[in-house]
């Protein structure tokens, strides 16, 4: 069993940035799956960003060209750099891993983007 605990989130202005990161309770190398989801308040969770072991990359169209998801082959560790951030950009931040897909899960990060 995967534990990820998530980091990085925050209250931030309209056009701020964050880094989120996510951290494994065990070498995550072998999984070749890791994304990024978010939840808003009322709204279903939602694919933001996903990279695979080789390097695949997928952005959902409302982030593309803000979010950057990259991950640290040598602390394990996926991040997601958040740029110009909007208010809409408001959720619960959950990292997920696995081999194939979403399989483990943290327990969020909150961010917050004031207008």
């Amino acid at each position: 069993q995967v534990h990820l605990v998530e980091s990085g989130g925050g209250l931030v202005q309209a056009g701020g940035s964050l880094r989120l990161s996510c951290a494994a309770s065990e070498s995550i190398l072998r999984l070749n799956y890791m994304g990024w989801f978010r939840q808003a308040p009322g709204k279903e969770r939602e694919l933001v960003a996903r990279i695979s072991s080789s390097g695949l990359l997928y952005y959902a169209d409302f982030v593309k060209g803000r979010f950057t998801i990259s991950r640290d082959h040598v602390k394990n560790t996926p991040y997601l750099q958040m740029n110009s951030l909007k208010p809409e950009d408001t959720a619960m931040y959950y990292c997920a891993v696995g081999a194939l897909g979403p399989t483990y899960w943290g327990q969020g990060t909150q961010v917050t983007v004031s207008s």
